[in-house]
């Protein structure tokens, strides 16, 4: 591993909304000597938030980047949403680096959203940081908030340095070990953390009994201090003041001195395609392995693809694949991003974040590589939430559906929760995300981008329809038109199967009644009534149809004489069959912590639920298995979100179809009925 790699950080602040991660990213870019002035949230002038929507509404809709050469060292910062609807830009930034600083503020104290970072960090196996920031806002209580994040994230919570003079400036407590301060003492912080950390390898606890602190080498301190960053024994604790830059020099020491280089976090979770484990390391003449964890469609460089570079050196005119593919593409330029702007570097190196423009092939999660055998791996994706609110959306202009169509694929090329449905059945195009502020935001962009109006509701249900009882029909089909005729008499008859068989047709007739020729016309006539419904306009499922007897013309009965006929004997005997309409059923799975499973199955009984099972879950959390109708789950993700202040998750997948309430049925014919007689 070169020196060069050995003097890389890589950072990412997440947190709550409102912690002040914008401000910190700022200032300490500031402190580092990448901006001459800092910048304002409310003013709209960070390097972060860079978008119009971002500068409106004062909070980030999206990670940026930045980096800092100070010192020697080269620190790559990430800024990322706070608010849960946008967790999915989150969740890809914290992949890309090699710690998370879980920045929390000092006046809220531990909010939902500290929980899910700090839990998704620890998933992940990244080092941790918990950023305490507006110490010196009035009123808070730093000793007892650490006390809560010692209670709530366990004891290896311990502090760095701890603040002084009121929460106006902060005192090492690590490589110092006097000076005044408001709680606590650096000598006290310090033989606390020195207690964790020896206590991670046997050889240096001994030699720490045996002769003391003074006796163990940096490298030995090192060392040990890395390992338990790497297995989360330590997860030191820091004060910030950002706004004024309290902390703020002292944090960026902290990051050169103690946090992990590239080579001394744990491996990426990289496997093949079989499964195996693919091992990757912080090489800078190895094969080349980079991950892409963002796309940006910019305006003017075209499409970005922004990664992280796990292995190897990418250098301007390399030679790279994406994935499995077989033709490489040449990196002509190569670019290290701050916020919009982006700066043209000659080399990229293990542990360095970088971005390549205009190559079409590149997408969010692709793996670049120089090697061919290396085709196929990739990076275990991050958990990240499904996106579950929907809706239906339409140009409002005539014309400009392939336009629409184009810049979605374009929106969901840069959000992992931003998902795009195209659903020929009901002639339905359905954009989802994880809530209904996610995706109005989503929509907002891409009429500032691309000037498309839109309309939208809510998706439609797919629903389908059937018969509950055996009935006969009949039509004889008869026309003449100058000398030309066309004759067919059908009589047939449904029966209702088991839900999921479909549609399963039979020829019983004798005698050559209707000749061998013509019964597929009928079948092909049966299958068109079935996709037009018998009661509300939904296709029909679950049912047998058989032809038993008819009639033909030597000379006037045709095919399409055929098709009319089956057509219409179908739904003769489907009216007279109780035809009923299904709803979709669906499986859900629900995650919450404890405190909430009766609230939360409460309301899924009243959305016509079934409770199937419940299952514990480690950290405090129940999994609820349920099935719901679709049709109930609509403004779902808002209830839940209401109901457990943002801390629940869910999933959900078909499960199968069943009898909608007469309620259900009766207002969806009504509404299929105007339309029948307006054909």
């Amino acid at each position: 591993m070169s020196q060069s790699t050995e003097r890389i950080r890589s950072l990412a602040l997440a947190g709550h909304a409102g912690a002040g991660k914008t401000t910190l990213f700022e200032a300490m870019l500031h402190a580092g000597g990448a901006l001459t002035a800092m910048g304002s949230v409310e003013r709209g002038s960070t390097v972060s938030d860079t978008d119009p929507m971002e500068k409106a509404r004062g909070h980030s809709i999206d990670a940026s980047i930045a980096s800092i050469e100070r010192n020697g060292y080269r620190i790559h910062l990430l800024d990322t949403p706070g608010y849960a609807d946008f967790r999915g830009p989150a969740l890809a930034a914290l992949a890309a680096a090699d710690t998370v600083a879980i920045v929390v503020n000092a006046a809220n104290g531990i909010e939902h959203g500290t929980r899910a970072m700090m839990s998704y960090a620890k998933e992940r196996r990244l080092a941790r940081i918990i950023v305490v920031n507006r110490i010196d806002v009035e009123g808070a209580d730093l000793a007892l908030l650490v006390d809560d994040l010692r209670n709530e994230f366990g004891n290896e919570c311990l502090p760095l340095n701890l603040p002084a003079s009121q929460g106006h400036t902060v005192r090492d407590a690590f490589f110092q070990t006097t000076g005044d301060t408001d709680f606590s003492s650096p000598g006290e912080a310090h033989q606390r953390i020195i207690d964790q950390v020896v206590e991670i390898d046997d050889d240096v606890m001994a030699h720490y009994l045996d002769a003391g602190e003074s006796a163990l080498s940096t490298t030995e301190m090192r060392n040990a201090f890395e390992h338990c960053l790497r297995d989360g024994h330590l997860v030191p604790i820091v004060f910030t003041g950002a706004r004024d830059g309290i902390g703020v020099s002292e944090l960026l020491e902290i990051v050169e001195r103690i946090l992990p280089c590239p080579g001394e976090t744990n491996p990426p979770p990289f496997h093949d395609d079989a499964g195996t484990r693919f091992e990757v390391a912080a090489d800078a003449g190895g094969h080349v392995v980079a991950d892409v964890f963002k796309i940006i469609n910019d305006p003017f460089v075209g499409k970005l693809g922004v990664f992280r570079v796990w292995q190897g050196t990418v250098r301007r005119d390399s030679q790279l694949l994406v994935d499995d593919g077989r033709k490489p593409f040449k990196v002509a330029h190569l670019f290290r991003l701050k916020g919009r702007e982006h700066v043209e570097v000659d080399e990229a190196l293990p542990g360095d974040i970088a971005a390549v423009a205009k190559v079409e092939d590149i997408h969010f999660d692709a793996v670049l590589h120089d090697a061919p055998d290396e085709a196929g791996i990739h990076l275990d994706a991050a958990p990240f939430p499904s996106p579950m609110f929907g809706l239906a959306i339409e140009p409002a202009h005539p014309g400009q559906e392939q336009k629409l169509s184009q810049a979605l694929a374009r929106l969901a090329e840069e959000d992992p929760c931003f998902r795009v449905e195209h659903h020929k059945e009901l002639n339905e195009t359905v954009v989802r995300g994880l809530s209904d502020l996610h995706l109005r935001l989503m929509l907002e962009r891409m009429k500032s981008r691309y000037d498309i109006d839109v309309v939208t509701h809510p998706p439609r249900i797919a629903y389908r329809e059937t018969i509950g009882a055996r009935a006969e029909g009949h039509h004889r089909h008869k026309k003449q038109t100058g000398g030309a005729g066309q004759f067919a008499e059908v009589f047939l008859r449904v029966e209702p199967l088991e839900r999921g068989m479909g549609l399963i047709f039979a020829d019983e007739t004798r005698g050559g009644v209707i000749p061998n020729q013509f019964i597929p016309a009928i079948e092909k006539g049966v299958r068109q009534a079935l996709e037009i419904g018998a009661l509300a306009g939904y296709p029909m499922q679950d049912l047998r149809v058989t032809v038993y007897d008819g009639k033909y013309h030597p000379v006037d009965s045709k095919e399409v004489a055929f098709i009319s006929a089956g057509h219409k004997a179908f739904l003769d005997a489907a009216s007279r069959a109780r035809p009923q309409v299904l709803e979709p059923v669906m499986d859900l799975e629900v995650s919450i912590p404890d405190r909430y499973v009766g609230d939360v199955t409460g309301g899924l009984a009243g959305k016509r639920g079934q409770i199937m099972g419940s299952d514990a879950l480690r950290g405090g959390e129940t999994l609820i298995r349920a099935r719901v109708p679709l049709a109930e789950l609509t403004d779902y993700p808002t209830q839940l979100k209401s109901t457990t202040g943002g801390l629940g998750r869910f999933a959900v997948a078909f499960s199968h179809y069943d009898t909608a309430p007469l309620a259900i049925q009766r207002k969806l014919a009504e509404q299929w009925r105007p339309r029948v007689d307006e054909d």
